[in-house]
């Protein structure tokens, strides 16, 4: 199954990318656009067919090593649906 992380920068954490990508929408005509966050999106293909556990398992990974808890936040959901 497929299980998916997304980790985006803490609210209140500068995100240099996102105000990168921001300047440049606006310079492409998209002044609209009052905020960006850049973040990453992790597709792990995990064995097994227990969602809980799968899920549990992308979480304790997530919080070891796919997101820096210091600047980062995430969630984690199975593909196709949110959990």
């Amino acid at each position: 199954m497929k299980v998916i992380v997304e980790v985006m920068p803490k609210d209140g954490i500068l995100d240099p990318q996102g105000k990168a990508v921001q300047q440049a929408l606006h310079q492409l005509g998209y002044g609209e656009v009052r905020n960006v966050r850049v973040g990453k999106r992790i597709v792990l293909n995990v064995e097994g067919s227990d969602k809980t556990i799968a899920l549990k398992r992308a979480e304790e990974m997530a919080d070891t090593l796919l997101a820096n808890e210091n600047v980062e936040g995430f969630k984690v959901h199975l593909a196709g649906g949110k959990a």
